[in-house]
């Protein structure tokens, strides 16, 4: 088995969003982690610090857009950011790609 594709991201949470934000994400709807998971996602984890927000996932698909392309198109998770979009502040207005912004792997320890 080939190595997953890891990608880690960051945004910034809207202050006055973030008790909201943090409550939606105390139960996602297991309809939205069956979409996750069917677009070959896995380990998905968002950590908080204040109000930054830090995801990773490990994509494990053929062609990481077109898995991101019918997650966006599910009826479910469209429902589903429409709630969770509204908590968060893109970091970079009119830059493209926002909120969430990719991070760079500068190192990881490798399984022995």
């Amino acid at each position: 088995m080939s190595e997953p594709l890891r990608v880690c991201q960051t945004t910034q949470l809207r202050p006055e969003m973030r008790e909201r934000y943090l409550e939606l994400h105390s139960a996602v709807w297991p309809t939205v982690e069956a979409g996750i998971r069917s677009a070959h996602i896995e380990n998905y984890s968002i950590f908080v610090r204040g109000d930054t927000l830090v995801a990773y996932f490990e994509y494990t698909g053929d062609d990481l857009a077109a898995d991101l392309a019918v997650l966006d198109d599910d009826p479910d998770m469209q429902r589903w950011l429409a709630l969770t979009d509204p908590c968060q502040l893109d970091p970079e207005p009119g830059q493209p790609g926002g909120p969430w912004r990719e991070l760079t792997l500068a190192w990881r320890l490798s399984r022995g």
